[in-house]
């Protein structure tokens, strides 16, 4: 979660475009974590009640760019179908002064100094966002100075944990891996359900069974500092039952390679939306 001093220390104002499930996350975090309502402006055309509610307690909703006075980080989290649209009447928020830290999917750094202006920060977030357990991964353009950097650190790391990396064509592998990684992990308790199922399970068992199973699994991992691999190791008695199960999912072709192909698809699509 975030570092609650690092919000509480911010002194600009924090501008969040769109405040849809992923901005509406972020900014739960943000005054979760400390950061004062007076220090955050929205602009979204369809803001939700949950959002309007805000506005007791200073969030400022909608504001001209008078009204919104200095920005000093613009978050951009509005669909990147919609960004040419939206990025134009976002551009007046943004002064030589303004770092724009953008959420979107496939939208680059370059494409987004062009529509918006500003220090840009290009980051991907995933869904667990929402309960504060996501993991977001950022690059930084060569002129975000150190503390933009640190501003931008502080209002991603209120929904989970922070990556940083030097190179933005790594990003597009990101996005394959943890931005559309929890659809895999759904599909995956899905599909367990959906097999328990043909092996004689009733429906809302099997269902059961996947669901907990999987998040059970996820939390050891998380709490483990053990390698993925040994916590598999340690479920797995020699000649046993996961062991049968495992001969499949591990033979030829098995997970490994479904999970290759998947990965470089999504990969390869990261990489056409961003042209």
């Amino acid at each position: 979660m975030a570092d609650n001093s690092a919000l509480q220390n911010i002194t600009g104002t924090i501008l969040l475009a769109g405040a849809g499930k992923m901005g509406g996350a972020m900014l739960t975090g943000w005054l979760a974590g400390g950061l004062d309502p007076r220090r955050v402006a929205v602009i979204d055309p369809f803001i939700s009640p949950e959002i309007t509610a805000l506005a007791v307690k200073g969030v400022a909703l909608n504001p001209d760019v008078k009204a919104a006075g200095q920005v000093e980080t613009m978050v951009v989290a509005v669909k990147p179908q919609m960004f040419r649209e939206a990025g134009a009447k976002l551009k007046p928020f943004v002064s030589d002064k303004t770092s724009v830290v953008s959420i979107m999917a496939g939208t680059t750094i370059l494409s987004l100094q062009e529509v918006c202006g500003g220090a840009v920060v290009r980051a991907m977030p995933n869904t667990p966002a929402a309960i504060g357990r996501g993991i977001t991964v950022a690059v930084a353009a060569h002129n975000v100075s150190a503390h933009q950097r640190a501003v931008a650190d502080a209002l991603l790391r209120a929904t989970g944990s922070v990556e940083w990396v030097e190179d933005e064509s790594l990003m597009d592998a990101v996005t394959a891996v943890s931005g559309s990684g929890p659809a895999y992990v759904f599909l995956l308790a899905e599909e367990l359900a959906r097999a328990g199922v043909e092996a004689g399970l009733p429906e809302a068992l099997a269902t059961k069974l996947a669901r907990e199973t999987v998040a059970g699994s996820g939390e050891l991992l998380h709490q483990s500092d053990l390698p993925s691999a040994t916590l598999r190791q340690n479920v797995t008695s020699p000649g046993g039952t996961t062991a049968a199960a495992l001969g499949v999912l591990m033979g030829e072709p098995g997970l490994r390679d479904l999970m290759i192909r998947a990965i470089a698809a999504a990969t390869k699509r990261s990489k056409e939306l961003a042209k």
